[in-house]
């Protein structure tokens, strides 16, 4: 029986997402390195902040003319 976390924190995610995000942790897209090995900079992680960059405007509803940071901190 699979556990269930129901507290403040992480919230439970697909079987999918968990699998998908497995495999791209040893081998993202092909590249035989690491999601977390790619630099933010590469041609091969633009993909990654396209995607997210289009779901946060997607999800939030953000209008055309308005920018998305992704910032440390």
């Amino acid at each position: 029986m699979k556990k269930h976390n129901f507290n403040a924190g992480p919230s439970i995610l697909p079987r999918e997402v968990i699998e998908n995000t497995a495999q791209a942790i040893l081998d993202f897209n092909g590249s035989g390195l690491s999601l977390m090995e790619i630099s933010h900079r590469a041609k091969d992680f633009q993909p990654v902040v396209d995607e997210a960059v289009a779901l946060f405007k997607e999800l939030l509803n953000i209008p055309e003319g308005y920018s998305i940071l992704f910032l440390g901190g």
